[in-house]
């Protein structure tokens, strides 16, 4: 019998990450004076996984960020990082950050930078492993201000990475770098969820949420508008994305019924629709020379567009 209790206590289910609740915020409400930049919002982020929160500008994202971080009160409601207030020291030692705005010494040199963030937490990864991590080899004897905007970009990475944190929040981390960097950063976030950390992601490159994220939240607003895996952000449109080539400007395209959105696209043009045929039959009347005429099913930006005009018009 003792054998057996021993055994069953050795085979013991052990938690899902996921179970874990990393960050949380509860009915949340943020106001800059008469403006309300978060109203009411509802967030879960569970351990192990990437949460992408998107929206256009002024949607409320990096003030939400930053709540989670501690840097700013809610006007309302309740904010909680590891079940805990955010601002408490032993949350601050689990949580790194990479964030739009902030100034760091210029006459530091790189390694400099990295070694004053890595002393404020208890296990920080190794230098040789974070200048590997994000692409600084070479570069750590240089000071920031002699480097340019991509390579600062990615000495931000860097020092959000460097303390080993549980909980990542990488507010557009890749804005600024070319595709190759943008590429490395997207490799060296998805090592984060291999390991077991837990990454709340803003950004305007819409691949990357669709890329990297397990869940995409879109906020507008201040509001929660869509919220799913990519397939399923996709599915709450029925609209179709359509490429041509034609004369016609984008206020004639805009003014076409059904038309979400339209954009040049080199020598091209594509709009979204949730009307495509209705639409092909227009532009064909509208422009007899229209050429090179594709529809395809719509993408993630195309399921952005048309849930934030919906709530827009609502």
């Amino acid at each position: 019998m003792g054998n057996t209790m021993v055994a069953n206590w050795g085979t013991a289910r052990q938690p899902d990450r996921r179970e874990v609740l990393a960050a949380s915020m509860e009915a949340v409400a943020k106001n800059y004076g008469d403006t309300k930049a978060l109203r009411g919002l509802n967030l879960t982020i569970r351990g192990g996984e990437l949460v992408a929160l998107l929206g256009p500008n002024g949607a409320g994202k990096t003030t939400a960020v930053k709540l989670l971080l501690g840097l700013l009160p809610p006007s309302a409601g309740k904010v909680r990082v590891f079940g805990q207030d955010p601002t408490l020291p032993a949350n601050r030692v689990r949580t790194g950050a990479m964030l739009q705005v902030g100034r760091v010494p210029e006459t530091l040199r790189v390694r400099e930078h990295i070694d004053l963030f890595s002393s404020y937490y208890p296990s920080p990864m190794k230098l040789d492993a974070v200048l590997q991590a994000s692409g600084l080899n070479g570069l750590e004897n240089k000071k920031f201000a002699d480097l340019s905007g991509g390579q600062r970009q990615r000495v931000l990475f860097a020092l959000a990475i460097c303390g080993n944190p549980d909980l990542l929040f990488l507010d557009e981390p890749t804005t600024g770098l070319d595709v190759e960097a943008r590429r490395m950063v997207w490799e060296q976030v998805r090592c984060q969820i291999e390991a077991g950390k837990t990454v709340l992601l803003t950004t305007h490159y819409l691949e990357e949420a669709d890329a990297l994220a397990d869940r995409i939240v879109m906020i507008h607003k201040g509001v929660i508008v869509a919220e799913g895996t990519t397939a399923e952000i996709k599915a709450r449109t029925s609209g179709k994305k359509i490429r041509f080539r034609s004369s016609l400007t984008l206020a004639q395209l805009y003014a076409i019924p059904g038309v979400v959105a339209a954009r040049a696209d080199r020598d091209a043009i594509e709009i979204a629709t949730s009307e495509p045929e209705a639409v092909v039959r227009e532009l064909l009347t509208l422009d007899r020379n229209l050429a090179s005429l594709e529809v395809t099913s719509a993408g993630l930006e195309e399921a952005f567009l048309s849930l934030v005009q919906d709530d827009t018009s609502s």
